[in-house]
């Protein structure tokens, strides 16, 4: 094979994401992070949050959502393999620890942030 073929074969190649996890890491798959990103994105529109963090862990993936970048996340999207057969591999947390939904589809964990939020009414 000559080098100019192997750097072809090379620039093809599929890399692993996230860059310098172990393979033994859980991902969010592409599926569930579009429907995160899209619940978040929606959270920003709307002016109720304004960062967010990424973790890929050994035993579980979480998305913290963020008021503000130097403060506690408000909510955890948590992924856990382990629970899948049980209680469902997604939840959504609280700041506070408190799991608000929890479920085996990403989708209907998310359904938590579509409420609407309580005014004052004067």
């Amino acid at each position: 094979m000559s080098e100019d073929h192997a750097a072809e074969d090379s620039a093809d190649a599929v890399i692993a994401w996230p860059r310098g996890q172990s393979s033994g890491a859980v991902v969010f798959s592409r599926r569930e992070l579009y429907a995160i990103l899209t619940a978040y994105g929606a959270g920003v529109n709307a002016g109720h949050w304004r960062d967010y963090a990424i973790d890929f862990l050994k035993d579980q993936a979480v998305f913290s959502i963020f008021r503000r970048t130097s403060e506690m996340p408000v909510y955890r999207v948590v992924k856990s393999p382990k629970l899948a057969r049980r209680q469902g591999a997604f939840s959504v947390v609280s700041a506070t620890g408190q799991i608000l939904k929890r479920g085996h589809e990403i989708r209907n964990v998310l359904s938590v942030f579509n409420r609407k939020r309580l005014k004052v009414v004067k």
